[in-house]
């Protein structure tokens, strides 16, 4: 099984962040852009503050009539993040997600963010080394 730094290098490090000045509705123009479900909240000194989901924007914006024109990311985000190492493997990633129920994940080096895996991410990394780990078999019984 992949380490989580083997799959950001082939996944990539690319990091999408607001600040928690920025207002809910830029930062739903650049989830809707980038086809992403969450953002990172990155402060001012560049350490993680919290993430901003689309279930933050419905449990948060939507249901409490508040708009996301005029709302700042800081007053509906989640500040209470889980997140991960570099080498920590895929499948604890995977544990991990299941059990607290959440489906993305920054990755944290030296106090800084530098990548973000989502529970898609995972499913494509377990389903390829489960493939993999077949033709291994495959290939023992065969001969």
């Amino acid at each position: 099984m992949k380490t989580v730094r083997q799959l950001l290098e082939s996944k990539g490090h690319e990091v999408l962040s607001v600040t928690p000045d920025s207002i809910v509705y830029d930062a739903l123009l650049v989830m809707a852009e980038k086809r992403v479900g969450a953002l990172v909240v990155i402060d001012g000194s560049g350490h993680l503050a919290g993430i901003f989901s689309e279930r933050d924007y419905a449990r948060e914006v939507a249901l409490k009539g508040k708009t996301s024109r005029t709302t700042k990311i800081q007053e509906v985000m989640s500040t209470t993040v889980i997140t991960v190492t570099p080498d920590q493997l895929v499948d604890e990633c995977m544990e991990l997600m299941s059990g607290k129920r959440i489906r993305h994940l920054p990755v944290i080096e030296n106090e800084k963010v530098i990548g973000v895996l989502s529970i898609g991410d995972l499913v494509k990394e377990t389903i390829a080394y489960q493939q993999f780990l077949i033709k291994q078999l495959e290939s023992y019984i065969q001969g």
